[in-house]
């Protein structure tokens, strides 16, 4: 079982991915540093955990394709 996330965390998440979808992938690290550049952010542990919830998401959603 995973922990859950708080929902502001998913709602800046949700936002991110409707407007930028393109230019998130499944590598955690290029999407922290898209999250750095296309937020604002300032504190690093919320970023890296948005990050991470996009990097989760866009994982599921090439494994649904299939």
């Amino acid at each position: 079982m995973g922990r859950i996330k708080q929902t502001y965390l998913k709602r800046i998440a949700n936002e991110l991915l409707e407007k930028y979808k393109v230019e998130f992938s499944k590598d955690f690290q290029k999407n922290k540093e898209k999250v750095q550049e296309l937020s604002t952010v300032k504190s690093k542990s919320i970023r890296n955990k948005i990050a991470g919830y996009i990097t989760k998401v866009m994982k599921r959603d090439a494994t649904e394709v299939i």
